[in-house]
This record gives C-alpha cells, structure tokens and sequence, in this order.
C-alpha cells in the first residue's frame, strides 16, 4: 500500500498519474499547501524539505516500508519498482532520464519563477518577469523541437512524459500557451486523454 501526501500542484499531480498508470493501491492525504500544512512538525518528519509529493511505500526495498520524496525521484522509483514506464536500457531509457532531468532543471523552475514574479511577488520585478517568462517559452519551445521528431520525449510513453506533463498542465500560471508550440499541443492533448490523468487530477482535488 502506498500512502501519498499531495496538494493540486503541478509536482503532486505527477505521482498520482503513474499511480493510477499502474494501477497501484494507494491513499491520498492532502497537504494544504496554502494553509501551510507544509511546514508542520508532522509533515516536515516526512519531508524535512517540507515539500510535496511525498510517498510512504509500506512495502519497498526488502520489504521494508520507505519514505520517498521529490518527484522525480518518486517517478523513477515506482517506476523501477515495477518495470514500467521506463525502459530498462538501451537509447529509450537514457532519453528518458534526459527528458526527466529537463523538466527538473529546466523547463518546471522556469514556469514556477515565471508564475511567481508574474503573480505572486509582493511587488512587479520587470527583469526578473522578463527573464523567466522568456525562459518558460524558450524551454517549452525546445520541447516543441524534440516533439517534432518523435511522439512521446523518450519515444515511447514514459515517466518523463508524465513529469513534463504536470508544469504544462498548470502553465496558465506561468502564463504560456501553445500558441507557437504546436507539437507539444498535440503531445499535450494525447495525454490528456488518458484516462489515468482525469482520475490522477481528481484523487488530489485539482
């Protein structure tokens, strides 16, 4: 059994997806993000990040229960646990990974800082909605050019879709559109359209 802490947030949304992908058992918590249930003791013994997801495997490595956090890592971790969504080696597996660390580094700071300075900052900074602005459509386009070859990021359907999938799904925050990215539209629509991800967004309330 898996219990997950999660809120409706583009990094939360991604765990819940692979889950439901699998069609693994598991439990929902939410961690009220806004309320900062975040930082409470509770949580923080968690993620001492005080961040979410996280996940509690009762039944990982040897049997023993594990604590997981970041997204990322949660993906590669489920995904390992049960071979699926991550091909086990050849070009496939190194794309994936490349494409999993690009969301990381690149394209899901990119939206964040964007939405952030955009509309959250306690006071408009031009340089800096500027420079991450620019640089969520720069990423999203760089994206776009690797969609223009192939139908998923690592050819197949994997958990670097998935990861990239959750900042685009709330990129009305970073305010982009796909007004000059046409492949990711269509990469976006397809998997919309999975009904793992209709499930995934209604288990976290988003």
């Amino acid at each position: 059994m898996i219990e997950l802490y999660a809120f409706a947030t583009p990094n939360s949304v991604k765990v819940p997806i692979l889950l439901e992908e699998l069609g693994a058992e598991y439990a929902v918590h939410p961690v009220n993000i806004r309320q900062g249930e975040q930082k409470t003791p509770e949580f923080l013994r968690l993620n001492p990040n005080g961040k979410v997801p996280v996940i509690v495997d009762s039944e990982g490595p040897a049997g023993q229960p594990i604590t997981v956090t970041e997204s990322a890592a949660i993906l590669i971790y489920l995904a390992e646990k049960t071979g699926r969504f991550l091909a086990r080696e050849g070009e496939a597996r190194v794309r994936a990974f490349e494409w999993l660390f690009f969301h990381a580094a690149g394209l899901g700071p990119a939206f964040g800082q964007s939405g952030y300075f955009q509309k959250l900052a306690p006071e408009p900074i031009p340089a800096a909605i500027e420079r991450f602005h620019g640089e969520a459509k720069r990423t999203l386009k760089v994206m776009d050019g690797r969609l223009a070859q192939v139908e998923y990021l690592a050819g197949e359907y994997s958990i670097a879709d998935i990861a990239n999938f959750g900042w685009i799904w709330r990129r009305a925050f970073a305010n982009v559109d796909f007004a000059e990215t046409p492949h990711v539209a269509r990469w976006y629509a397809a998997i919309e359209a999975r009904p793992a991800i209709g499930r995934a967004i209604a288990k976290i309330g988003g």
